[in-house]
């Protein structure tokens, strides 16, 4: 008897298309980056299956790799929150709890006046871009010229 292909997957506080490969099924969620997954394949031992082939047991064990990086032996520089602030350790965040403390340290950022906070609060770019052409949304700016009298 054949197994049916999971049209989608929930993985990770995140609804996936079974019909894709492990590998960049996976990149679809939020923290998880190319090099990441390979690593997350790898580690796993999934090859090139299609992510609705999986077992509920690898899906498990899926999921595992993907929010405890560290008890699989990942590397830590593949982590998206390397020496966090608050406590200096290296961690890995994914969906909710990414977009949650990404948010946080935007606010830091705010209360704490820093260039980045303010540039936050005020719409405007912060790692540098001009801002003379590009960024421009809301009210526009421009010349408005009179209107020329016929005679």
């Amino acid at each position: 008897m054949v197994a049916e292909q999971q049209q989608i997957v929930r993985l990770v506080e995140t609804n996936i298309d079974g019909r894709k490969s492990v590998d960049a099924a996976i990149r679809s969620v939020p923290g998880v980056s190319f090099m990441l997954s390979n690593a997350i394949v790898k580690k796993g031992g999934f090859g090139h299956k299609k992510l609705g082939d999986l077992s509920e047991e690898d899906i498990k064990r899926l999921e595992s790799l993907i929010t405890h990086p560290e008890k699989h032996d990942i590397p830590s520089w593949l982590y998206n929150r390397r020496k966090e602030p608050a406590t200096g350790e290296d961690k890995h965040l994914s969906a909710s709890s990414l977009e949650l403390s990404q948010k946080m340290d935007i606010n830091e950022m705010r209360k704490l006046k820093t260039f980045k906070g303010v540039r936050h609060s005020l719409g405007l770019p912060v790692r540098g871009q001009r801002t003379r052409s590009s960024f421009r949304h809301g009210k526009s700016v421009g010349v408005s010229r009179r209107k020329v009298a016929r005679q």
